[in-house]
């Protein structure tokens, strides 16, 4: 088992390297930001208020017909804003120095362009399932847009081990450990108490979980930030030096810390970027499963409410965990991970800090739970259809109760590496489909804000000329193969 656990992470260490997934996922970030020539500034005003100008946490019920615009969101979100945001960052921060935040920032920047065009590819290529219910993510454009079965069967199978079984395992997991160090719980105590309520939102379906998300995300994300505002506010006169440390550690690390790191450049870069791309989930193909299904006038539309969400996940969320860190003086080389983040708040708050950070956890990776479940439940109705969901689930109950108990640092290893694989079949598609992408943000721009009649219509269904689009579409793909 230790052998296999080497292997892995030295897959890992290439995988999620300098040379492989950090420049895939950044350039493409690149890619779009140029494409869409800076959507996510030039829009961010509008983006802003499309998602917060009728914010509701009591919005229409989810059904066959899909989710609200902010439901999907906040069910996206739920997945973005998970144990990276609480320990993946402290643990950037103790192997790359504060500068990793700032090669975060520049990551999340540029992967915004990213998560818009999945976001709106996902709307495009939307479809129903044999229930009838709208369904859609990455395996659906890539089977549908780049005419690959093959591709999108392998995204599938990796994005429900990734996330269903192994991912929510180190979530399970991560609860669990955190409960049993701040209240002394038994580990099989909250594995009981995770695989319950879990147990109740899936069985409810979409309805439940779309109805869970908008209520809990933005109670969690308010929660964890007025925490962590309570605690700057108390370190005020540290909050420019913090900042100073992220922007000069940036391009001398040594300088930033007086020593006591000892990272590089090369570890900022590496730990920020990687961490950051982690976290915010850019590129990956998790979260467009639930854009595909947010109801919206058109599907660029929800490439800006995309963009907003990895705003929150990286710049609020992220930052505030940042910033207790460097203000409260935690980043001394000793402690990483969850640890670090405690030892910070406890520095903060005082000894309630261990237990705010063990329950503003569990609310984190709960709600990464939940996302995770339904993404990877897309990709099951994808392969088998609707038959197997009731399976699903109660295999990943299971899953969730043996990860609670088990802590073993190979499923931790496994879980980044299906996550980084599953990478790769959906930049494919992405950069491939990226005509269309432009097209959709044109055809948003130029005629639904001008009043004019756009030809990406209202995706309720894909039916008449929102339909003709991809057909034609597909059609001229075809025509060009044959001609070659």
């Amino acid at each position: 088992m230790d052998q296999l656990t080497l292997i892995v992470r030295e897959i890992n260490s290439i995988l999620w390297g300098p040379w492989c997934l950090i420049p895939i996922l950044v350039g493409t970030g690149i890619f779009f930001s140029f494409k869409l020539r800076f959507i996510q500034v030039r829009q961010f005003g509008r983006a802003f208020k499309h998602v917060f100008g009728a914010f509701s946490i009591n919005g229409a019920h989810a059904g066959k017909h899909g989710m609200s615009s902010f439901q999907s969101l906040a069910t996206a979100v739920a997945a973005q804003v998970g144990t990276g945001n609480l320990a993946g960052v402290a643990a950037a921060m103790a192997m790359g120095g504060p500068g990793a935040i700032f090669w975060m920032w520049l990551a999340a920047f540029f992967g915004m362009a990213t998560i818009c065009a999945e976001a709106v590819l996902a709307q495009i290529y939307r479809t129903r399932d044999n229930a009838g219910h709208i369904t859609g993510g990455p395996a659906y454009y890539i089977s549908a847009g780049l005419g690959s079965k093959s591709l999108a069967a392998i995204f599938s199978v990796l994005i429900i081990v990734a996330l269903g079984f192994v991912g929510n395992m180190v979530q399970a997991n991560s609860i669990s450990t955190a409960f049993e160090s701040a209240f002394m719980i038994p580990t099989w105590v909250s594995g009981l108490f995770i695989i319950m309520i879990a147990g109740f939102i899936f069985i409810g379906g979409v309805k439940r979980i779309a109805s869970f998300a908008e209520k809990m995300v933005p109670l969690m994300a308010s929660v964890y930030v007025l925490g962590s505002l309570y605690i700057v506010v108390t370190c005020i006169d540290m909050l420019l030096p913090a900042l100073e440390q992220i922007v000069i550690g940036a391009f001398n690390p040594t300088a930033a810390t007086g020593g006591v790191i000892g990272a590089g450049i090369k570890e900022a870069i590496r730990y920020g970027v990687a961490r950051g791309l982690f976290s915010n989930e850019a590129g990956m193909g998790s979260t467009p499963h639930a854009h595909a299904i947010a109801r919206v006038r058109h599907p660029a539309e929800q490439g800006l409410a995309a963009f907003i969400g990895l705003f929150v996940d990286t710049f609020v969320v992220l930052n505030a965990t940042a910033i207790v860190i460097l203000v409260t003086g935690s980043l001394d080389g000793q402690a990483t991970g969850i640890v670090l983040t405690q030892n910070a708040f406890i520095k903060g708050m005082g000894p309630a800090g261990s237990g705010f950070v063990a329950v503003c956890l569990f609310f984190a990776a709960f709600t990464t739970i939940i996302g995770w479940y339904f993404f990877a439940e897309q990709n099951v109705k994808y392969l088998f259809g609707t038959r197997m969901v009731r399976s699903f689930s109660v295999v990943v109950l299971c899953f969730l109760m043996l990860g609670s108990f088990l802590k073993v640092d190979l499923v931790w290893e496994l879980a980044d590496m299906f996550n980084g694989l599953m990478v790769i079949p959906n930049i494919i598609a992405v950069i491939g489909l990226y005509k269309l992408v432009v097209r959709a943000v044109n055809d948003y721009e130029e005629s639904f804000l001008a009043g004019k009649r756009p030809i990406f219509g209202p995706s309720d269904t894909l039916t008449g000329r929102f339909a003709k689009v991809q057909a034609n579409y597909r059609q001229r793909r075809r025509r060009t193969k044959a001609e070659q």
